[in-house]
């Protein structure tokens, strides 16, 4: 819950504002601001307080205790000008809290945390359970020193600047290892606990029998992913009481399944119960892992028979593909989306000027890989690869990185060992359609004209299909000094079917500083004007030029109620 706190008019202004866009996740706090301030403090996970910084310093003060269970605060200006990270930025949540109000209320986050304000991945923010000597080791980083990153599994973490050797550690493992003076513990989310139990199992003999096998397997509890379990005892209240304890998701599956996972000690015991020969181990091994501790029965100090068994897998990490579309060009265009993509991938993979739009996002540490033109196949099976290895990876494409762009040979070419995001763009026929007024208010199409993947024949055979159906078509590739006469053919194809006076929209580099546009007639265009960076968009029999823009209506009956109030 966040609190929420103000003192004037204007603050409550803003908070009312911030209530109402974030409903159920805020408490307004009313009375004295002291008092408000010190509930809000004991009763919610983060406050915003519409106050000034320095009255809130001294009302905190005597409220701090540790910066792991403190609150996050952010302080917001009266004039809202200004989103302050004043405590708990990390652990509390602050940083994130300050960005996402100042976005609402259109103030400017103000983020000091010391890796934040030079782009370095926080180790305490990267989702994952930490132990160690966390500010010291990211004192290392900030400073320039060696940290070496000793990932004893492969996982998809953000960039970090490590080196191969340091004096200073920064270890990725699920092993139960105690940190060194100078290293943190990155604890994976990489094991996963299959548990049968007999009906009535008590939760303390599921709880100590997991525990107790991790603790002799040397395996730490805080990378336990998820308890996996039989369909018939999702609801056995031992099993779901042991997840709940541990801070774990409960992850069934029908018996079916588990019957066809290979196990080394099926019985015939959970077969006749449940319908399938495993239960533990199979539920542990049924997505993969390398199985680390075999099943296990409880040992009861009554002597009566054991009601729970366990095994532990151990998964690999899946590599993680971000497919990101950058937009047409401008910077506002690139959404938040795709920005928090880029910075969290450890992997880039793109087009050289594609990558220089884009160089002052990425994060200190990003691996960059890039290449020219004509390498989108490479790049796209680069990417994979890189993925394939563990890696955090965003391939970037311009425009929406689904529309002839870089999704579909990257998806080509990976399987599902990998996790793939696709992160959607403003695509050029978007861009260019903003630009020209609303050419695309009803059913269009989008066609390019580059017949270096696709024959000219079945080119030809979707142009003349829009054209006989009537309907609005963009053209993307229009145009190079190597094909020069595509363009002219298409639009003979559509002067076909359309009047000489159809309006057509030229847009180059929409969005861009030097973008140009202009509209012109099926007649009037003349294609010599026309390059690779352009997007022309030609209208069907109802598009009307209205103030000098494009229109193509929603419907054909509002262009013949305009005609008969003209009549």
């Amino acid at each position: 819950m966040i609190g929420l706190i103000s003192a004037t008019a204007a603050g409550a202004a803003a908070r009312d504002r911030l209530a109402a866009a974030w409903p159920g996740r805020t408490r307004v706090y009313e009375g004295p601001v002291g008092e408000a301030v010190r509930t809000a403090f004991h009763e919610c996970e983060q406050l915003v307080c519409f106050l000034a910084t320095g009255a809130v310093v001294r009302l905190l003060a005597p409220l701090l205790g540790d910066k792991a269970a403190d609150p996050g605060v952010v302080c917001v200006d009266e004039g809202g000008r200004f989103a302050v990270s004043l405590l708990g930025g990390h652990g509390g949540g602050a940083n994130e809290l300050a960005r996402e109000a100042g976005e609402l209320l259109g103030a400017e986050p103000v983020v000091t945390t010391a890796t934040d304000a030079v782009g370095l991945a926080g180790l305490d923010t990267l989702g994952l359970p930490y132990e160690g000597s966390v500010a010291t080791v990211s004192r290392a980083l900030l400073d320039g020193e060696p940290v070496a990153l000793e990932a004893e599994s492969a996982w998809p973490l953000p960039p970090l600047p490590t080196s191969p050797q340091g004096a200073y550690t920064i270890r990725l493992t699920d092993r139960d290892v105690a940190p060194g003076e100078r290293e943190v513990l990155l604890r994976p989310p990489s094991l996963v606990v299959g548990v049968g139990a007999s009906r009535g199992a008590p939760v303390e003999e599921v709880l100590g029998l997991v525990e107790g096998a991790l603790r002799e397997a040397g395996l730490s509890p805080r990378s336990v992913a998820e308890l996996a379990t039989v369909d018939a005892k999702s609801e056995e209240p031992g099993i779901v009481a042991a997840a709940e304890r541990l801070g774990v998701p409960l992850m069934t599956y029908s018996a079916e399944e588990l019957a066809a996972v290979e196990v080394p000690h099926p019985s015939h015991a959970p077969l006749a119960a449940v319908g399938t020969p495993s239960v533990a181990e199979a539920a542990a091994l049924v997505r993969g892992g390398e199985l680390l501790v075999p099943k296990r029965k409880s040992v009861r100090e009554d002597g009566q028979a054991a009601m729970a068994t366990c095994a532990v897998v151990r998964r690999p990490g899946r590599g993680r593909l971000a497919v990101v579309g950058l937009g047409p060009g401008a910077r506002d265009l690139l959404t938040p989306r795709a920005a928090a993509e880029l910075r969290r991938a450890s992997v880039l993979v793109g087009l050289d000027q594609y990558v220089d739009q884009i160089r002052d996002l990425l994060r200190p540490g990003t691996r960059v890989l890039e290449s020219g033109l004509g390498a989108e196949e490479e790049r796209a099976r680069t990417a994979v690869a890189e993925a394939r290895k563990g890696h955090a990876v965003a391939l970037i494409g311009s425009g929406d990185a689904g529309v002839y762009a870089m999704a579909s040979p990257a998806l080509a070419e990976a399987s599902d060992d990998i996790d793939v995001v696709g992160v959607p763009g403003v695509t050029a026929a978007l861009a260019a359609g903003a630009v020209l007024g609303a050419p695309l208010g009803h059913d269009h199409v989008s066609i390019s004209l580059s017949d270096l993947h696709t024959p000219w024949e079945v080119i030809e055979r979707r142009v003349r299909a829009a054209a006989e159906a009537d309907i609005v078509v963009t053209f993307y590739n229009p145009r190079s000094r190597g094909r020069d006469w595509q363009l002219p053919k298409a639009l003979a194809i559509l002067a076909g079917h359309r009047e000489p006076t159809t309006p057509v929209g030229v847009v180059r580099n929409a969005s861009r500083p030097d973008e140009a546009s202009r509209v012109t007639t099926l007649a009037g265009l003349d294609p010599a004007t026309v390059d690779m960076m352009t997007v022309v968009t030609v209208g069907n029999t109802a598009t009307r030029i209205i103030a000098g823009r494009m229109v193509t209506p929603r419907g054909y009956r509002w262009q013949e109620r305009t005609q008969e109030g003209a009549r």
